[in-house]
């Protein structure tokens, strides 16, 4: 039964749209947990277009279920998270020119950063999560980073409009999520997953949690944030 990460960002971004205080993405916290959510997700970026330093301070602050942190692997970043403390990190690409993140960080070209960043964060006892494409040799590099968890990019999939292009793309992470549990990984999803296509992903039975934000915070626009997350929830966490 997959667990349900809900992002918050998209909460900030409406924020931000008015550069105004609210609606404040902190107080979504005890919503989703209210709700039922196993963890709380916020990508603190390095251009601050949503979630900001102090939104991550005091959702440390008051959370009672897991805080992964999405981050960039730039110094900057880096040095917060490890003063901030969350439960978890998860290691992602960052552009600048970006709407959202357009695919799995490459950790087969950023081994050798990687093994240098990774350390602190596990003497610190932080889990370490690698969002990545479902590609074995994102897998192996993984492995030999030391990553504790990958998260699958689930983009293609999401945005695959044939059903033979989705039946295609689902293999492929139905193929990693095998090779990365046989190898010792925990595995999460995410990324473009919706009310209408998340339930096939959920029903993945070694994928351990789905992160999910923008639909939720969309749905929660109309129906309110503690129920759009119950409304998620009873899609994924009821196996087929």
């Amino acid at each position: 039964m997959s667990k349900l990460g809900v992002n918050i960002d998209h909460i900030a971004t409406i924020r931000q749209a008015r550069r105004t205080f609210e609606p404040d993405p902190v107080k979504a916290v005890h919503l989703c947990e209210i709700a039922g959510a196993d963890s709380i997700v916020s990508h603190l970026r390095e251009d601050r277009r949503h979630i900001n330093d102090r939104d991550v301070k005091l959702i440390k602050e008051i959370i009672n279920i897991r805080f992964n942190l999405e981050m960039s692997i730039a110094a900057e970043i880096v040095d917060i998270a490890l003063k901030l403390g969350p439960d978890q990190v998860s290691l992602v690409p960052e552009k600048r020119e970006e709407v959202t993140t357009e695919g799995g960080l490459n950790v087969v070209l950023k081994k050798s950063e990687l093994k240098e960043i990774i350390p602190h964060f596990k003497d610190k006892d932080i889990v370490v999560n690698l969002f990545i494409d479902p590609e074995i040799s994102q897998i192996d590099a993984s492995l030999e980073v030391g990553s504790d968890a990958i998260e699958l990019h689930t983009g293609s999939y999401a945005n695959a409009v044939s059903q033979s292009a989705v039946e295609g793309e689902f293999k492929k992470i139905v193929d990693a999520t095998g090779y990365a549990k046989k190898h010792g990984l925990i595995v999460h999803a995410g990324h473009g997953l919706t009310y209408f296509n998340a339930k096939k992903i959920a029903n993945i039975k070694e994928i351990e949690e789905l992160n999910i934000g923008h639909t939720i915070i969309s749905r929660a626009v109309f129906v309110g944030l503690e129920r759009a997350v119950k409304d998620m929830i009873d899609i994924i966490k009821v196996q087929e």
